[in-house]
């Protein structure tokens, strides 16, 4: 990863990538757009969210007024489920990262994109981070697939199989759905965080809902500039540890003879 070529200061990183908040630093026109963002996604979720995300959102206090103060979210996270957040200039290279998962420490970006970036935004940004993922750290069956995502990552790394792993986290961390007893809802912290996708991942009849499917998703690329062709549909997050447990590693020696799927191929 060429950190040149990304936004963020990482001149202030530590070995780990970590930094320091810096909360006061924050501008009132940066909370001001916070605050707009997180209004816009709150008329939506209602409709499209995963309930496991509404239960968390709502027990969490002034979030929707200014930008998280990291330390007090980890507080209750800690007590919650074990995990904390690290503040982070950015996107991170993949070691970095899968060991910061491997501790229960969720890296979140600090800087809000600008506000000509309202409606989409390449990087991740902290309102991104925040709302589409903190909150279902909360869950307890969520957060422990995530642990061991991170540490499955480290495993990718040594077995040169981390593109396969990508995809899982991309189809099911970023852009997952779950069916619940209202119909089929979002869990991925790239529809909970988008002001278009949300609805469409949900009502539109375009793109494909695929049952879970370890081995095609893993075979499936993606697109990240575009919304998705393709989402694949969890029964519940007890589901998504049970698919998810069994050792990756025959998996991955035989996938990668295999060839890909285009994101809409049937």
């Amino acid at each position: 990863m060429a950190e040149a070529a990304l936004r963020g200061d990482y001149t202030r990183a530590g070995a780990d990538y970590a930094v320091e908040q810096d909360w006061a630093a924050y501008t009132d026109a940066e909370h001001a757009l916070y605050r707009r963002l997180f209004e816009r996604q709150a008329k939506l979720v209602p409709h499209y969210a995963c309930p496991e995300w509404q239960a968390a959102i709502a027990g969490l206090e002034g979030v929707s007024e200014k930008i998280p103060h990291f330390g007090r979210l980890s507080e209750k996270l800690r007590r919650a489920t074990g995990w904390e957040i690290v503040p982070v200039p950015g996107l991170i290279p993949d070691e970095a990262f899968f060991t910061h998962l491997a501790n229960r420490r969720f890296p979140v970006t600090v800087w809000l994109r600008k506000p000509e970036e309202f409606d989409y935004i390449v990087e991740p940004d902290v309102f991104h981070d925040f709302f589409g993922h903190v909150p279902l750290l909360f869950d307890r069956t969520y957060a422990d697939h995530l642990y061991e995502y991170g540490k499955g990552g480290l495993k990718a790394m040594r077995l040169d199989a981390v593109k396969m792993l990508a995809r899982l986290y991309w189809y099911t961390i970023e852009f997952g759905l779950t069916r619940t007893k209202a119909g089929i809802r979002a869990y991925g912290a790239g529809l909970l965080s988008s002001g278009g996708e949300l609805a469409y991942c949900v009502d539109d009849p375009r793109p494909q809902r695929r049952p879970f499917d370890l081995e095609r998703i893993m075979r499936t690329e993606y697109r990240i500039d575009r919304y998705q062709d393709t989402y694949f549909v969890i029964d519940s997050f007890e589901h998504l540890m049970r698919e998810t447990a069994p050792d990756f590693t025959p998996i991955y020696a035989r996938l990668k003879s295999l060839p890909s799927f285009r994101p809409d191929e049937k």
